[in-house]
Order: C-alpha cells, then sequence, then structure tokens
C-alpha cells in the first residue's frame, strides 16, 4: 500500500476547513490502496517523508512568505531526505488574505531541490475560501490518485 504524507499548518477554523476538504478528497472512496497520514508541519518528522510515497503540503501565506511551521517542516527534513526522495510526487495548497506568490514560490524552490516532482498545480486560495472547497478536495484526489498501484 502507497503511503501518502499530509503536512500542513492550519492554525485556524478556517485553515482547518481547507485541510479537511484536502484530506477528503485523498481520501475518497473511489482511491484505493493509498493510506493517508496526516501530520501537523511542527510534528512531522524526516522519518515521515521517508515513509510516504508522495506528499500534500498546506500552508498560510504569512507576510508573503509560507508558514514558520512549514519552512521548519523543511529545515527538519531536507537534508535527511535530500537523496532518498527524489521523483516522489507533491501537492500544495496555501491560503492568503490578499496574495500568495511568495509563499508558493518558496515552497516551490525547496521541493526543487528536493528533486519532488508535482502531480498538480499548486491550490492559491485568496480571501475567504469557503467556494473553493472542492477545489481542495479534488486537489487531494489528484495528489492521492498519483499513488494508486
Amino acid at each position: 500500500m502507497a503511503t501518502l504524507l499530509v503536512v500542513h499548518h492550519s492554525p485556524g477554523p478556517h485553515l482547518r476547513l481547507l485541510a479537511d476538504a484536502v484530506l477528503g478528497g485523498a481520501r475518497h472512496p473511489d482511491i484505493v490502496g493509498v493510506q493517508v497520514v496526516e501530520r501537523a508541519a511542527l510534528a512531522a518528522t524526516a522519518e515521515d517523508v521517508l515513509a510516504a510515497d508522495g506528499y500534500l503540503l498546506g500552508t498560510p501565506a504569512n507576510l508573503g512568505y509560507m508558514s514558520g511551521a512549514l519552512k521548519h517542516f523543511f529545515d527538519t527534513v531536507y537534508n535527511p531526505c535530500l537523496e532518498r526522495t527524489a521523483g516522489r510526487p507533491w501537492g500544495l495548497w496555501v491560503h492568503g488574505s490578499t496574495d500568495t506568490t511568495g509563499a508558493r514560490l518558496a515552497v516551490q524552490r525547496i521541493v526543487t531541490g528536493l528533486r519532488w516532482e508535482p502531480a498538480a498545480e499548486p491550490l492559491e486560495l485568496v480571501g475567504r475560501a469557503d467556494d473553493d472547497l472542492d477545489r481542495c478536495a479534488e486537489l487531494g484526489a489528484v495528489v492521492a490518485a498519483t499513488l494508486m498501484a
């Protein structure tokens, strides 16, 4: 069975709603043979990353950058995972009040260094994203489906 690791920083109820939609999509009943493992960005470890076959990442855009929690995740796992996770699929959702560009670009730079392969276009959500829950679920499903055997 393949493992999809979902690492996110969702400190408020609105961000939690988006994360739940992504997780719901990843756990859709039509997706079989994929175990979804959720970790808070501050709790995820290099062992979690090495044990997974693909990744979904979520972050708010804070002052034009990814959350400090997701940056801490990358700082913790980058070197131990650098040579051992190349080629694995990944997806991203970013939420910001007015802009997500800086956060998206920062994450993309890091995963480019890790040599992960995008399974979907990054999902950028601006403002109140209640109408984007279907897009979040679709992101989760697309990335999870790439791991189906």
